[in-house]
């Protein structure tokens, strides 16, 4: 029973992570083009918007993280939850001719709440159910994103092209607050318990550090700035994916296919990397997750047809797919428990910062060159150099019980 309250907190957690889409660069992709329409915005202001209220947003990642560590993840993140659900609703009626600034607070709160807040919480549910074999559970859960994400896109993505983006931005406040919450409230386990009880308990397979001893370390920047700059192309390339792709050839219903088949695709990199990770090491792991993702950027300026589309998918998917188990398994591996929370929302407040700063790029990429082809060519080497450094960085090593239990105590 105990081990089976870890893994359903590993689906309590994956089912967290998808009630932030409202929040995300990529479910806010979903409504940019009808409602850059119907509020009568303009591209390079409404990225200026999200912008600034992603970048506000990040910052609560880290009173998030402390919040959660000291006060427990059931009730806060219920709470949590309850308040996007307002945020999202008032989106949703949000009038033509409405303040800028009433928009900016909401997207703000979306922002703040979901991706930054919420995605706190999920990972730190499942990243602190399990222990020995965390890499295989977040892998699972990973897995459980992508089937719940995929689903999501393509029913919101339908609901937004059939019904409108407001019923469909409505309908998803009106989830959070009356099915999202009642099951995170009812179900969750705390998962400092059950990390206790799981496995027979193998704490000390990794280093138990405070979050500053953790920003010291080389490994915190290498899957940090990893995750980061793989949050700041897909945020681009989310936001604006519709336009991408249109650029490209492809149509809107093109788009909400792709955006669904690549969250499947990427199952498989998540499945493979989840197991990987009890014979390969990180830095390995990762090292090849981003030499195909700037693979696959690399090929995306010269796509042409519905076949390349779905090579490129492939590839997106599977890069993507094992850069994900790895920025989720990575903080419980290297850093153990005793100040995970923290620890994540540091980690989460720069993949959060890089998320702001994607958009505009592409934005403002596409305003000079009219195209969005000439960013990627830029950040498909970066990307492919930041692998070959992940090679040569070393992982924190095991304390001592006794500097775990100083750093345990400390985390109170």
């Amino acid at each position: 029973m105990k081990r089976l309250g870890s893994w359903v907190n590993v689906v309590i957690g994956a089912l967290i992570m998808v009630a932030t889409l409202p929040g995300r660069t990529q479910g806010l992709g979903l409504i940019t083009e009808p409602l850059l329409r119907d509020l009568s915005l303009d591209r390079i202001a409404y990225a200026q918007i999200n912008l600034w209220a992603t970048l506000l947003g990040a910052i609560v990642c880290l009173p998030a993280g402390r919040i959660f560590d000291r006060l427990g993840l059931r009730a806060t993140t219920a709470f949590v939850t309850v308040l996007l659900s307002l945020a999202v609703w008032e989106l949703s009626e949000l009038q033509t001719g409405s303040s800028i600034a009433v928009l900016f607070f909401l997207v703000f709160a979306t922002r703040a709440l979901g991706q930054s807040a919420l995605s706190v919480a999920s990972i730190t549910i499942a990243g602190k159910s399990f222990d020995r074999n965390v890499g295989v559970a977040m892998g699972a859960y990973s897995v459980l994103l992508s089937v719940f994400f995929a689903a999501a896109f393509t029913i919101v993505g339908g609901s937004v092209r059939d019904n409108g983006w407001r019923e469909a931005w409505g309908s998803i406040g009106l989830g959070l607050a009356f099915f999202v919450a009642p099951v995170v409230l009812i179900f969750t386990r705390e998962p400092a318990k059950a990390a206790a009880a799981n496995e027979g308990g193998d704490a000390g397979a990794g280093a138990n550090l405070s979050l500053s001893e953790a920003l010291k370390t080389p490994a915190f920047w290498l899957f940090g700035c990893a995750t980061s700059l793989y949050g700041l192309v897909s945020s681009g390339l989310g936001l604006f994916n519709e336009a991408v792709l249109a650029e490209r050839g492809f149509t809107q219903q093109t788009y909400v296919q792709f955006l669904a088949v690549s969250s499947l695709i990427a199952l498989v990199g998540q499945l493979a990397c989840g197991l990987l990770t009890l014979r390969w090491s990180m830095q390995r792991l990762v090292a090849v997750a981003l030499f195909g993702y700037a693979l696959a950027l690399g090929g995306l300026p010269l796509i042409r047809t519905a076949a390349q589309l779905w090579i490129f998918a492939t590839f997106i998917g599977l890069s993507g797919g094992m850069i994900t188990v790895i920025f989720f398994a990575i903080w419980r591996r290297a850093y153990g428990t005793a100040q995970l929370g923290r620890i994540q929302g540091a980690a989460q407040m720069l993949t959060v910062l890089a998320s702001a700063i994607g958009p505009l790029l592409f934005a403002k990429c596409a305003e000079v060159t009219g195209s969005y082809m000439p960013v990627i060519w830029v950040l498909a080497p970066i990307v492919a150099v930041l692998g070959v450094t992940a090679l040569r960085v070393p992982l924190p090593r095991a304390t001592s019980p006794v500097h775990s239990d100083a750093a345990a105590v400390a985390a109170r």
